[in-house]
């Protein structure tokens, strides 16, 4: 499996941090975000990456290179403006294959989520291995998280991992998740578009599919939580 990481935004909310540096490569705990993904990516055995990036974009493949001092192959997919989240995606297409693909956010920090378990969460065949019509097989699968402080009423709701637009319990998308490329190839490369909303249009005809996660995740958007995460483990407040 492939794995794409979104790293196009400008991340404005943490100005004047990213006035010098690109988001992703800001540091918690000695170690630039972005790269806490590529290493948690590889020892699950996933080394082949995709990343876009628009912003400070040279700076993010200096940093990186060709994934070698990691153990990964990494590519590069820029972008003249950020083409937001599906936009970015449709674009790399071409670099990303035919099978489905992991994507994640270079901004969260989830140091123990273990990318293993994504290798097989989208089946073509039911259990008696008779293949799904392309109509009733999920067209991705997502990992939701319990709703943080800035999105307390949560994006989804969940029952038996079937993911909904509606429903009384939503939890928070974590921006992650796993997809297969039909999803994106009606947007034209070149074309901005956000994930969100596609996420949407397949939940209401039920072939969105995912599991909430409990661990350790923080959308680090403000330079007040990155603080916090690089705060001594005895002074940091309970991050949400």
């Amino acid at each position: 499996m492939k794995a794409m990481i979104l790293a196009a935004g400008r991340g404005l909310r943490m100005r004047p941090l990213t006035d010098a540096c690109p988001k992703p490569l800001l540091k918690v705990r000695g170690r630039p975000l972005i790269v806490w993904h590529i290493l948690n990516l590889v020892r699950a055995g996933i080394t082949e990456i995709v990343i876009n990036h628009a912003y400070m974009g040279e700076a993010i493949e200096r940093e990186l290179g060709d994934g070698g001092k990691y153990g990964a192959r990494i590519v590069y997919s820029p972008e003249t403006v950020a083409l937001e989240t599906a936009g970015g995606i449709a674009n790399a297409l071409h670099l990303l294959g035919d099978a489905p693909f992991l994507v994640l956010s270079a901004d969260i920090y989830c140091p123990y989520f273990d990318f293993a378990q994504v290798t097989d969460v989208l089946v073509d065949e039911d259990m008696w291995g008779q293949p799904y019509p392309p109509e009733k097989r999920d067209a991705c699968w997502i990992y939701l998280t319990p709703n943080p402080f800035h999105n307390l009423e949560g994006d989804f709701a969940l029952t038996m991992y079937q993911v909904a637009n509606h429903g009384e319990q939503k939890w928070n998308f974590s921006n992650i998740g796993v997809y297969r490329p039909e999803m994106f190839k009606a947007i034209r490369p070149g074309t901005h578009a956000r994930l969100g909303a596609l996420i949407r249009q397949y939940a209401d005809l039920g072939q969105v599919g995912g599991e909430i996660y409990e661990g350790d995740w923080v959308n680090v958007g403000t330079v007040a939580q990155l603080e916090e995460l690089n705060a001594p483990l005895g002074a940091r407040k309970a991050q949400s």
